[in-house]
């Protein structure tokens, strides 16, 4: 199943990710960093800063990448720690805009999942979030 996330909520689609995932087919999503997050901006920011300066060198880590963000995003709907949410975590690929092998084939979209579907419009793109924790895009 290829997923295209372009103006989708990214919790909605991370959790049809992690159940077709746990029914053990291949999951790739194209275009993670045009995913959104619903909610105020400020809201957003402050809530992604606290849990990356939150804990000590030992962690916890909070990816800067649009792709590793994302794959983050879906790991917290896994049971990851047991073999079975293990390998369905493995299924999952998360990519930054559409890689070569996967550009000639359909990629699915979540009608449901869609932000045009909120009551408000106030969200905030995957690639803003990174970008204000550092990351190089």
């Amino acid at each position: 199943m290829i997923i295209d996330a372009t103006d989708l909520i990214a919790g909605r689609v991370a959790t049809v990710a992690a159940k077709t995932a746990l029914l053990g087919e291949k999951v790739d999503i194209v275009n993670c960093e045009k995913g959104v997050i619903a909610g105020k901006k400020d809201y957003i920011l402050h809530a992604y800063r606290n849990k990356m300066h939150r804990g000590t060198f030992k962690g916890p880590y909070l990816p800067r990448r649009p792709d590793l963000f994302y794959k983050r995003l879906i790991r917290g709907m896994l049971p990851y720690k047991k073999q079975r949410g293990g390998q369905a975590f493995d299924r999952i690929r998360c990519h930054i805009g559409v890689p070569e092998n996967l550009k000639d084939q359909k990629a699915d979209t979540i009608e449901t999942a869609n932000v045009q579907k909120l009551p408000n419009l106030n969200y905030l793109t995957i690639r803003d979030i990174c970008k204000f924790l550092g990351a190089r895009i």
